[in-house]
């Protein structure tokens, strides 16, 4: 068996596309556009044939998406969790549960998608800017 893509209905195509490939570096790896059934499915990775997020955009829906728990969160392994944190919430992402441990963060997407971060590695050294900040909101 072998992890192929998690799928994600999201409202906003643009700011999606611009959060998961800007802010956090994935890139397109194909896209499906089906007038017939008035959707775009966009798979993202980390790197070319790595598993995938499938991005999935009704082009007429009105429908307003619940966040259930039940789906609990996505994660990606990150070379520095501080520089990776830092340089998130400078383009305006908000760190909803901080690295204050050196291993993980947690964020969201503008669609409310819980989204882990963990360090590759070993949990770095306690930094001083992290290390006192506070948990926001749900994660």
């Amino acid at each position: 068996m072998k992890f192929l893509h998690t799928m994600f209905r999201v409202k906003d195509l643009e700011k999606s596309l611009d959060f998961y490939i800007n802010k956090l570096g994935l890139v397109e790896t194909r896209r499906l556009e089906v007038p017939e059934g008035k959707f775009t499915l966009i798979y993202l990775a980390t790197e070319e044939g790595a598993p995938e997020v499938e991005l999935t955009y009704n082009w007429d829906s009105e429908e307003d998406y619940s966040q259930g728990r039940f789906f609990g969160h996505i994660a990606f392994e990150v070379e520095n969790i501080y520089e990776k944190c830092s340089s998130l919430e400078k383009s305006g992402i908000t760190i909803n549960r901080p690295p204050r441990d050196g291993y993980m963060a947690f964020i969201k997407s503008p669609d409310g998608h819980s989204i882990e971060l963990l360090q590759k590695g070993k949990a770095l050294e306690p930094h001083s800017d992290w290390k006192d900040r506070e948990s926001i909101g749900s994660w």
